[in-house]
């Protein structure tokens, strides 16, 4: 029976371009897995956004000197291009920057306000007496007084991976004013979220799921727990950019991003239900109980999404839909947070500033999508940090990609499409040989091999379990000759051909969660004119805030995870190889663009 399955993606910051860790962070397994359940038959729902509000990109914006809805609108759309071109299929990449984000985030926090778990307390934070401002988090570093890190953030360090007190830093300045700025400490009075309220009950929740959490992701939730508990959170801010606090008598203040980003997770299929003309449809993923939510995340956000964010749901209660709706239903709490380690660039961290890093859409321009694609995969970070390494990526491409599947479907097709009149050899099923049955029994029976791995989001695994199906066709291609028997016996090379095509014509849909792009001309090479999947394309939303351009994906009715049912004699399309190989130079020369 289909399954209702939302597919929420970290929100990327718009401040930053996207590059090859961000993709196979949390964009790609994303996409495999929506892909995968489309292909099943599930009712999908992908969804994320831009993340337009926080320090980040205001940040980024003092330091391009231009508003900041313009930066955020620059990056915005280069995600959506970037998306669209290695084929990253959002039913709605929306932003934080929108009507009705802003109304969902409000009435969250009215429901938490009205179950009790929000309170006010001054507290101290930096002030620049230049500026005559509170500083955020973000534009506030000094030494990390746990590990000793210089450029710390005064809320989170990332070389240790500790949040901060942001009063403790050491030698603090201002990121704007340089390093002969001197904050200081301030009173400022904020809302905060009691946590403690909920620690048991989000301890619980993870318990309960320790059954298909992945280790690096339950291990560190609870370890935190334990260590820290779960302390009181401060949710708002001294800011202009962002989402008002919905409290009289606040003004200047906005809800904190690393509160209201998450609630995106909610608002976008809202927004996807009204852009539709579905009103109600998002329900369908927040308040089915029988509905699985994946959370597809970089391990820097694990603890947002497996206990702060949970907790806000949990103190959220049925209030939020009272307040919203004026109905009293709980929202579901997410299944499964499949979050990735990072992804390092030929044995260093990436790195933005130093332009250490592959960059999605500059990489695109030399490179097919589905190689790209296929190397974040099999090189994915799902258990611990991996490399992209130039030389790597070459050898995989040449023979793994070309050499193993490539290959393999365009020789099988060309030598049938000569041979047989660009149609399927009319063969009769009824006679093919043990070999020929054996080879299909093992190819079906990856459907089940394959779908297991990708339930349970191992992605890796499931595209090596595909390749190695690959493998097998060839070796019985090795032992049937097609391309001698041809000469001597043509109704037994028919047979090795008609039984190879099914193959491929199985491995064409096995493959296609990871390489939809050649997958797609692959089907079409077969004559199938229904596509695998459906079409992307881009429209403009606009409400009180103005406009902002959204991404959005058509699908196709019906399932296609199973095996073959080609026919014989179907007509053929002219074949044309799959993939590209790569020279060996190809390494060097984009080992040089590095730093520069």
């Amino acid at each position: 029976m289909p399954e209702n399955i939302l597919i929420a993606v970290a929100w990327p910051y718009a401040n930053a371009e996207i590059h090859v860790g961000n993709l196979t962070g949390s964009h790609l397994p994303g996409d495999i897995a929506a892909r995968y359940h489309r292909l099943k038959g599930d009712k999908v729902l992908m969804i994320t956004g831009t993340d337009s509000h926080g320090t980040p990109v205001t940040m980024s914006a003092d330091k391009l000197g231009k508003p900041v809805e313009e930066v955020y609108k620059i990056y915005h759309e280069g995600f959506i291009d970037l998306f669209q071109k290695i084929g990253i299929t959002y039913d709605l990449y929306t932003t934080t920057h929108s009507e009705n984000h802003f109304k969902v985030s409000q009435s969250i926090f009215l429901a938490l306000q009205k179950n009790g778990f929000l309170f006010t307390k001054v507290e101290p934070q930096w002030f620049s007496p230049g500026l005559n401002r509170f500083l955020p988090d973000r534009y506030v570093e000094g030494t990390c007084y746990i590990c000793g890190t210089e450029g710390a953030r005064s809320d989170q360090c990332d070389a240790c991976g500790n949040v901060l007190d942001p009063t403790k830093l050491v030698n603090p300045r201002s990121k704007v004013e340089g390093d002969n700025s001197s904050p200081e400490l301030r009173d400022t009075e904020h809302f905060y979220i009691d946590l403690s309220k909920l620690e048991p009950d989000v301890k619980k929740y993870l318990q309960d799921r320790s059954d298909h959490l992945r280790e690096t992701v339950l291990g560190e939730s609870l370890r935190k727990i334990e260590a820290e508990g779960l302390k009181p959170r401060a949710i708002t801010r001294d800011l202009d950019w962002g989402i008002p606090v919905p409290v009289a008598g606040w003004d200047g203040k906005c809800l904190y991003v690393w509160f209201e980003a998450v609630i995106g997770y909610l608002s976008a299929p809202i927004e996807w239900s009204q852009v539709t003309g579905q009103a109600e449809a998002w329900r369908e993923w927040w308040t089915n109980p029988a509905a699985k939510q994946f959370h597809f995340i970089g391990k820097d956000n694990i603890f947002f999404h497996t206990s702060l964010w949970p907790a806000e749901l949990m103190g959220v209660g049925s209030a939020f839909m009272e307040i919203f709706a004026g109905e009293e239903i709980p929202l579901i709490l997410p299944y499964d947070v499949p979050a990735n380690q990072f992804m390092n660039l030929e044995g260093k961290k990436i790195s933005g500033s130093r332009n250490w890093a592959v960059w999605g859409r500059d990489v695109l321009t030399r490179f097919d999508p589905d190689a790209v694609r296929y190397y974040l995969t099999i090189n994915m970070p799902e258990a611990k940090d991996s490399d992209w390494d130039w030389a790597e990526f070459v050898a995989r491409n040449n023979n793994e990609l070309v050499a193993t599947w490539g290959n393999l479907a365009n020789r099988v097709l060309s030598f049938c499409y000569k041979h047989w009149e660009g149609h399927v050899p009319n063969v009769d099923p009824a006679t093919l040989r043990e070999a020929d049955l054996a080879l299909l029994a093992t190819i079906e029976n990856g459907f089940q091999a394959v779908g297991a791995e990708l339930e349970a989001v191992r992605l890796r695994s499931a595209l090596g379990e595909t390749m190695k199906l690959a493998t097998a066709v060839n070796q019985y291609l090795d032992v049937q000759a097609p391309w001698s028997a041809v000469k001597t016996d043509k109704d037994a090379a028919a047979k090795t051909v008609y039984t190879a095509l099914k193959a491929i014509d199985s491995l064409k849909v096995l493959f296609a969660p990871f390489l939809p792009f050649t997958s797609q001309r692959l089907h079409e090479f077969f004559g199938y004119e229904t596509p695998l999947f459906g079409e992307q394309y881009t429209e403009v939303v606009k409400d009180a805030l103005g406009e902002h351009k959204v991404l959005r994906y058509k699908p196709v009715d019906g399932s296609y995870w199973h095996p073959s049912d080609l026919k014989p004699g179907q007509s053929l399309n002219q074949p044309t190889p799959l993939f590209k190989k790569l020279e060996p130079s190809v390494a060097e020369e984009e080992r040089a663009r590095l730093g520069k």
